[in-house]
């Protein structure tokens, strides 16, 4: 054998255990082992999950703000920042309404919820979620909830929107000032790098955070508790899936990329989403890999965020889905016209769900309480399995956040396709080429020049 091919193939068992995805996954079989062998103590195991899941949300905020203000600082043009936000709504309305209404077919055609007869008079509210059965969302107070108290409560407060709208205005302001705001905008560039290298760190406690979700998981509902739902929670698993191969796989092959690649480089974070159940826990990390795949950093910095709020695909899918099952399973007839109508309701209450572990089941509270179409107990029936089902519609929707980056930014001519099938293919491309410089632009006042200055 020649000495040239030594270094593909010598790699020990140290090599395998220094990768991410590697711990993760032990992190996730160890969690599996001891929630079926010791269940009391795998409960007790909550606090690893929890504080990881706290450590990436300390970082979120920051990590907006940088790549937010910096793609709205160095784009050429004001106006390609509403083209660009412009782009990503539409697709985000399409997306979660086509979503809407998969779940819907499914849901008549399967019929998940029926032959169960269930009385809604034997139903209790006691065990839902503080706040569900009570939970009301108005558009109004939705569209004010996005404007912070202060723009420093904005990064305090816990919410993706208001950090969103202080960086834009922020990114905005830089351009609007011009050439004096030159040394800021290079000041929140470094802050960026220094943000990101705590990204790093907060990230190698993953496998811990992989291990006590997992635990809880199984230590707490095992696989027994779920024989009478199973059948929900099987449609479900599979409509996501498809919907993920067929719609996602096609917005790929469209880009020139493929889906499965896609989802190996991603595996570290589609892992801890498994394990943790939080979509926010991966977005730091989905702005750097979403840009060094190639995605431009302005793309990146205002679809990404707003797809967290706005692009809810795996949640879409579950309203609908579970709304008629709840229907079914209390015999109740819902109507074409009203199952649009509950569709109509849910592109809006939808966007509750935003970031928060669980949350869609408080949102689905919530359409059920505006709809009326069963009683708030009936959520009673699927509270027990709602930590399974939110395995799937956030793993849906982070994916579906991911591939809506690719696609605006291909979209926006600014993706590096080369790049980005080097980058799936494994290949070694080098950190990301920096952009090319971009005059801050000036307001008219900056430009003035005083009479007899440069003679």
């Amino acid at each position: 054998m020649s000495s040239t091919s030594t270094p593909t193939v010598r790699r020990g068992v140290g090599h395998w255990l220094r990768q991410l995805w590697v711990q993760v996954l032990v992190g996730v079989a160890a969690g599996i082992v001891v929630g079926v062998v010791w269940p009391d103590v795998a409960v007790e195991m909550q606090p690893f999950s929890d504080g990881f899941v706290a450590l990436m949300k300390m970082i979120v905020a920051p990590v907006i703000f940088c790549a937010v203000t910096l793609g709205v600082g160095k784009v050429d043009s004001i106006g390609r920042v509403g083209r660009v936000g412009a782009k990503s709504l539409a697709y985000f309305v399409v997306l979660t309404g086509l979503c809407m209404v998969v779940g819907l077919v499914v849901g008549n055609v399967f019929q998940p919820g029926a032959g169960m007869h269930i009385d809604a008079s034997t139903l209790s509210t006691d065990d839902l979620p503080a706040g569900a059965a009570s939970t009301d969302i108005d558009l109004a107070d939705f569209v004010l909830s996005i404007i912070p108290t202060t723009m420093i409560s904005a990064f305090t407060e816990g919410e993706i929107l208001p950090v969103m709208l202080v960086s834009v205005l922020f990114g905005i302001g830089i351009k609007a000032v011009g050439a004096p705001a030159e040394g800021l905008l290079r000041g929140v560039d470094n802050l960026s790098k220094v943000v990101f290298r705590v990204v790093g760190w907060v990230m190698r406690t993953a496998p811990l955070g992989a291990f006590g979700g997992l635990a809880l998981t199984v230590g707490k509902y095992g696989i027994g508790t779920l024989h009478q739902l199973l059948v929900l929670i099987v449609i479900f698993s599979v409509t996501c899936l498809v919907f993920i191969l067929v719609v996602f796989g096609g917005l790929l092959r469209l880009t020139g990329l493929n889906l499965f690649k896609l989802c190996r480089y991603l595996k570290e974070e589609l892992l801890i989403i498994l394990a943790t159940c939080s979509s926010e826990a991966v977005l730091p990390r989905m702005v750097d890999k979403m840009e060094h795949l190639g995605a431009s950093r302005p793309v990146v910095g205002l679809t990404l965020p707003a797809g967290y709020s706005f692009n809810l695909d795996g949640t879409a899918i579950y309203l609908t889905l579970s709304s008629l099952f709840l229907a079914q399973a209390l015999d109740i007839h819902m109507s074409i016209g009203a199952q649009l109508a509950m569709l109509g309701i849910m592109m809006l209450t939808s966007k509750g769900a935003a970031g928060v572990p669980g949350g869609a089941f408080v949102v689905l509270a919530s359409s059920i309480s505006i709809i009326g179409h069963v009683p708030m107990a009936a959520l009673a029936l699927i509270v027990g399995i709602d930590r399974f089902l939110n395995e799937g519609r956030i793993l849906t929707t982070v994916l579906g956040n991911a591939v809506a980056t690719i696609f605006i930014a291909k979209w926006e001519g600014e993706f590096d396709l080369e790049r980005a099938k080097a980058v799936l293919d494994g290949k070694d491309v080098g950190p990301v080429p920096a952009p090319p410089a971009v005059a801050v632009t000036a307001t008219d006042e900056s430009k003035a020049v005083p009479a007899g200055a440069g003679h």
